[in-house]
């Protein structure tokens, strides 16, 4: 092969690569005139390579040679190895070229081809990219000028015994193989490894992976009638969210599809030179979703894809929308966890200042777990998807101060300064996890009582703007609630009934948690404030959005100008249980990511779920605390169950699993003879255990009111009764301003009427 360097400069003579496989590649000067013209060599670039390819657009020169590896002492030559090694020379116009990279590589099919005539020596005319390569050695270079570098290397392999003879792979069609690619991510210093076992050895011959550059975050690896990889391997964060789609992606033949150097998502038809641009349909993108055969990690990342890289938000509510066709699905769960993390980190990158761009390496990214083994079932076919880190990727690479031309604004200058970002600095360990905020929350939320705090110590308090406008949370809620008409209406009121709500407590704890997280790893101090608030405000918005979206996919409007507990009252019990199922995996997936609820959610998702439950289920759902009895559930319960028989005994169950606060306000409102008894004894302990009860009605009654019916029901030997006995103890406990005569005596009368009527 024979490849002239491109020179920016007119001039007579120029300069020409001459490639001859496993022998060498030498550099040569044609000199042109009148007359004649002379070729001199100049340079043997390399004595020995088993393959090379060349970068017209960045003129450089890739190769494979072998080189002992280091490391061994000297005493022990005989156990020193060739390694095969991939080295690239960058040409320049004005300057003799420079060797700027030296990676070690990990080639399992090497060994086969030396000791094998079975697999074919053949070189395929594909000119595009210029290679010199055979069947034995599939490698190829994608590079871009931001400083991005794959190693691409397909193969196949099987676990053969060294007494048996590889003749039998080749001779005989039904035999399988597997089939195995890489990439090498120099940018992020990590390698992606696919397998693919029992591939029939006739169908292994005939597949030619297609690499390709889908603009500037992923790499497409397209194996036609097998599967197509989407790896996120690009600048912007670590690898993480790779996903496959079993639909074909290219119609063209695919044998004769090659990617064009130095362009995105560009391949060329070699058979009739057309250009076509590879991109994923939306429609692909749901199709793979809701395969039956997707697994949860696929699509986990097909979210991501669309949340990250397509900010679709339409998408992401159609995919919503098919959760009602499997409500009892609890990967549901994990699926919103990914929707909540991911529209927070994008909502933040779209509104942060270019100086702190540095503080998005510290927000949560995604749910997944990049270091884990992915197993997929593509095509029926199973496929294994694992990660590694290389050892000290910076050493492979020529530092800028050992340039020719010290920091000269190139590829490989642009490639060293991505490395810091990603892998000099743990990027994976660094971010914030919202498991820091449960945990904070599971002690704070033991002693959290909403009724007990006044109003002046909860600034997102409705009607006090005076106050609210002066804290970091109305900050939060003046953003969220300022995008609030872009999505339709929720199904109850955003309202609380108590003075402080538990979202202001969640969106507390968040906000100096994460604040406290970028303080301490953060490079902009100056932004700590409104990154934080910012963050937190996503919180909220997203959680409200897709609380709406799962309301319209149980089928219900949310524009309509009904809500809270009349439109649970009006819904059909499958509609309504329904919303409940989904409701309730939205329930878990918020509180898990200690997200806030929007105001109102505990009290409609409690109503519905004593609406769907029978009341003895549903009071046990209450002691484990999923549901929230707020004062104005207990309202609208204590209304609609009567006071006899088991509904009063289920009345009384929920009570006691009320705070003390709570009783007291719902006692006060429910006019029964067992409430009277209830708040009586409360008084009469209050007094006896000497806590002072300044807010009683207090009534100070004459002595001889004391012998009225009933209240000698029980005389003793000196013709008094019991209460007269009792009154006595009081009035000796507490002064008579503070005890209410007028509850204990009629309390007391009350519950002597029943026991004799009884």
């Amino acid at each position: 092969m024979v490849q002239f360097l491109y020179r920016k400069k007119q001039s007579n003579s120029d300069r020409l690569l001459v490639f001859l496989h496993l022998q060498t590649i030498s550099l040569y000067e044609l000199t042109l005139d009148k007359v004649e013209f002379r070729i001199k060599l100049l340079e043997i670039v390399t004595n020995s390579f088993s393959w090379a390819q060349w970068d017209a657009h960045h003129q450089c020169l890739f190769y494979i040679h072998h080189r002992k590896s280091s490391g061994h002492e000297e005493n022990t030559t005989s156990q020193i190895s060739n390694i095969p090694t991939l080295s690239a020379f960058q040409f320049h116009d004005d300057m003799p070229h420079e060797t700027v990279l030296n990676v070690p590589l990990n080639l399992p099919e090497a060994k086969v081809s030396n000791t094998s005539d079975v697999l074919l020596n053949v070189y395929d005319d594909i000119p595009i990219p210029l290679r010199i390569r055979d069947c034995s050695l599939n490698i190829l270079i994608l590079m871009q000028s931001s400083g991005i570098v794959y190693i691409c290397h397909y193969y196949f392999y099987q676990a053969i015994s060294e007494s048996s003879n590889l003749k039998i792979v080749s001779t005989n069609s039904n035999h399988s193989v597997n089939f195995a690619y890489s990439v090498t991510i120099l940018h992020h210093g990590s390698m992606v490894h696919c397998s693919v076992p029992d591939i029939t050895w006739n169908k292994a011959m005939d597949l030619k992976p297609l690499f390709v550059m889908l603009k500037d975050q992923h790499l497409l690896v397209y194996v036609s009638d097998l599967f197509a990889h989407v790896l996120d391997l690009g600048i912007s964060h670590e690898p993480c969210c790779h996903f496959a789609i079993s639909t074909p992606l290219i119609d063209n033949s695919f044998s004769n599809l090659v990617p064009i150097p130095g362009t995105t998502s560009e391949v060329l038809d070699l058979s009739n030179l057309d250009i076509l641009e590879t991109f994923i349909s939306k429609n692909q993108l749901i199709q793979s979703f809701n395969d039956e055969n997707t697994s949860l990690h696929n699509k986990l990342s097909i979210l991501h894809y669309i949340l990250m890289h397509l900010n679709d938000m339409e998408m992401i509510k159609e995919i919503v929308l098919t959760f009602a066709e499997n409500i009892t699905d609890v990967n549901n769960v994990q699926l919103i966890q990914e929707i909540l993390v991911g529209s927070c980190y994008v909502s933040v990158s779209r509104h942060i200042s270019s100086d702190a761009m540095d503080m998005l390496r510290l927000l949560p990214l995604t749910t997944t777990h990049s270091g884990s083994i992915i197993n997929e079932k593509v095509n029926n076919y199973s496929v294994t998807l694992e990660q590694e880190m290389l050892c000290n990727p910076s050493v492979m690479l020529l530092t800028p101060r050992q340039r020719l031309i010290p920091f000269r604004s190139d590829v490989w200058i642009r490639l060293w300064g991505l490395l810091p970002n990603h892998i000099l600095t743990n990027s994976q360990t660094s971010r914030f996890k919202h498991c820091t905020v449960v945990n904070k929350l599971t002690v704070s939320l033991v002693c959290y009582q909403p009724e007990a705090l006044s109003r002046c110590c909860t600034p997102l308090s409705p009607g006090i703007p005076h106050i609210a406008s002066t804290g970091t949370l109305a900050e939060v809620t003046n953003i969220s609630r300022s995008n609030k008409l872009n999505i339709d209406p929720l199904p109850f009121n955003e309202i609380e009934a108590s003075a402080a709500s538990k979202q202001e407590h969640v969106i507390s704890v968040n906000l100096r948690e994460i604040s406290l997280h970028l303080v301490k790893l953060g490079k902009s101090p100056m932004q700590v404030h409104v990154i934080a608030v910012r963050y937190v405000s996503s919180q909220a918005e997203i959680s409200r959005i897709l609380c709406s979206y799962l309301t319209q996919a149980a089928g219900i409007d949310t524009k309509r100008t009904e809500r809270g507990f009349s439109l649970i009252d009006r819904l059909p019990k499958d509609q309504r249980y329904i919303l409940f199922a989904l409701l309730e995996r939205y329930y878990v997936a918020v509180d898990n990511l200690a997200f806030p609820l929007p105001q109102g959610f505990t009290s409609f998702f409690a109503y519905l779920g004593y609406r769907v439950f029978p009341t003895s289920r549903f009071i046990d759902y209450v002691r484990v605390n999923v549901f929230q009895v707020n004062i104005d559930v207990m309202k609208a319960i204590m209304a609609d169950l009567s006071d006899k028989g088991e509904d009063l005994r289920n009345k009384l169950n929920l009570l006691t699993l009320l705070p003390r606060s709570r009783i007291k306000r719902i006692l006060n409102q429910w006019s029964h003879p067992v409430s009277l008894m209830i708040r009586s004894r409360e008084h009469a302990l209050n007094i006896l255990s000497g806590i002072s009860s300044m807010h009683s009605r207090t009534t100070v009654l004459p002595k001889g009111i004391r012998h009225g019916a009933g209240l000698t029901a029980f005389p003793s030997s000196e013709r008094l009764s019991p209460l007269d006995t009792f009154l006595d103890l009081l009035t000796a406990k507490a002064n008579l301003t503070e005890i209410d005569f007028s509850l204990l005596i009629e309390a007391t009368i009350t519950s002597t009427e029943n026991f004799l009527n009884e």
